[in-house]
């Protein structure tokens, strides 16, 4: 009976520890703090959790005194895709930013930067960044959020990107292998595919996750896409082909592989939540990335039975999931020891995320360019956030020229007559046009036709991919919506 108590204890323990739960609040419910006590290993924060970052500091403190090495993760890639700063727009730019500047330097400064904050506010593990070079420009849920479409500049940057991190203490998540750059399907609503043959794959998608496990990256994040030429039948977080035949056999990648967020329709939609996490570790993920949606206690024991229910049904080997705990509580021990011997804080790279969006923004001026002097009327053309990004957080240049050129008045619009309702509120003032990836949306393309037409001195600002022609009386390009991207801009259109 000792015996059989002993080994069911160890299920149990080592099924929470492969989970990464969410929670909701700004304070760690009781429930979570006793699952930590049970087994529970690691953490996950989202926005929701966060108010300041003496908030965030407590949170994480309230978490560890019940268990010392726990890991406390966090989807703060920063540019558009912001948890710390969900309320007020990051302070550092995005992945493509930091690509139109082409610096490793930069790149390297600025996660370190953003690795010093994290740790300063207790977490250790960050989903970032993504090494997907973005193959389609038109790619829903991607774009800003790659470094670029050359798979050399995304390889260089992933690789500079993961060591400024890691040095910082914070563990670097590289994603979402395979790479998700060639998809035109979010896999937060169904299961995107990618129909190229594994010549391309290897010299396209493969090279960047290749750089970033030369880099020493402490984990990989999987994707939840379908690509035939791996796999015709899973996904690759439900793939032993993907995960383990090629991540750990071919690529030689020994760290940890944890999931996207489970709850995406790509995975419980199709599998259910249940099942999916099952299969998920049995093709050899560690650690099962959860509660992107509101994650509650009930969920988190679902999960553990359902893993404790498969070992002991034979689906899912014992081996397996001893192996995928012991990886999570290696990497937890690893920032513990790693924290112990960063840098200290260099006061010279607290700005660094302003410099970098002052460096990355691009200027072309059209016919009639002249200098913007006087309060303007800026039209912000806003088409729908995708699920990664959040409509929590704002962007767009309207609030510092506001502050720079008092007077200066915003509006917001979209459909078809965006166009026209943003000719009407301006009046006779200058417009400053501010648009978001203007070649994914006919719509966005018409009311800038429209304001042109009308308006020629108009200042075009875009704050997405440019994959657009430059157009407009004065045009900047800021490769990302992160505050500091709409800072530089405002102070480029106010310099002339």
């Amino acid at each position: 009976m000792t015996t059989s108590t002993s080994r069911t204890d160890t299920l149990t323990r080592d099924a929470l520890a492969v989970l990464q739960p969410g929670f909701a609040g700004t304070t760690a419910p009781d429930w979570v703090r006793r699952r930590i006590g049970e087994g529970l290993a690691s953490i996950a924060l989202f926005g929701r959790n966060v108010t300041t970052a003496e908030q965030v500091t407590a949170l994480t403190a309230q978490l560890r005194a019940e268990q010392e090495n726990l890991l406390v993760a966090i989807d703060e890639e920063s540019g558009d895709v912001t948890r710390l700063e969900v309320r007020t727009g990051s302070s550092f730019p995005g992945n493509h930013a930091l690509g139109a500047v082409d610096d490793t330097d930069l790149t390297h400064g600025v996660a370190r930067e953003l690795g010093r904050r994290l740790a300063a506010c207790g977490i250790n593990f960050n989903w970032a960044p993504s090494a997907d070079v973005n193959a389609d420009p038109l790619n829903p849920v991607i774009g800003v959020r790659s470094f670029g479409a050359d798979t050399a500049l995304v390889a260089r940057h992933t690789a500079a990107y993961v060591r400024g991190l890691q040095s910082s203490g914070v563990a670097a998540c590289t994603k979402h292998f395979p790479g998700h750059g060639d998809t035109s399907v979010d896999s937060h609503h169904s299961v995107p595919r990618i129909d190229v043959d594994a010549g391309t794959l290897a010299e396209r998608e493969l090279v960047p996750f290749r750089a970033a496990i030369a880099a020493g990256t402490q984990a990989v994040m999987s994707a939840h896409i379908l690509v035939p030429a791996l796999d015709p039948e899973y996904p690759a977080t439900l793939s032993p082909r993907i995960l383990t035949g090629l991540l750990r056999g071919e690529l030689g990648y020994q760290g940890l592989i944890v999931t996207d967020g489970m709850e995406m329709q790509a995975i419980s939609g199709t599998y259910g939540l249940e099942r999916g996490v099952v299969m998920a570790v049995a093709a050899g993920a560690d650690a099962i990335c959860v509660g992107g949606g509101l994650c509650d206690e009930a969920t988190v024991l679902s999960l553990r039975d359902a893993l404790v229910s498969a070992v002991r049904s034979g689906e899912l080997s014992e081996e397996r999931l001893a192996d995928a705990a012991s990886r999570v509580r290696d990497l937890a021990r690893w920032t513990a020891a790693t924290a112990r011997t960063t840098a200290p804080d260099n006061p010279a790279e607290r700005e660094i995320g302003l410099v970098a969006a002052r460096r990355a923004v691009t200027v072309v001026a059209g016919p009639g360019a002249a200098p913007v002097t006087e309060p303007v009327f800026v039209a912000t053309f806003q088409p729908v956030a995708n699920i990664a990004v959040g409509d929590e957080t704002p962007w767009g240049v309207g609030a510092e020229l506001e502050r720079l050129l008092p007077g200066t008045e915003s509006g917001v619009f979209s459909g078809a007559e965006a166009g026209k309702e943003a000719l009407a509120a301006a009046g006779d003032r200058r417009v400053v046009a501010v648009v978001r990836d203007e070649h994914r949306h006919d719509w966005m393309s018409a009311a800038l036709d429209t304001l042109l037409a009308a308006r020629p001195d108009t200042v075009v600002v875009e704050m997405g991919v440019a994959q657009s022609a430059p157009r407009g009386a004065l045009y900047l390009a800021t490769y990302g919506a992160a505050r500091v991207c709409a800072i530089a801009a405002a102070e480029r259109i106010v310099a002339g």
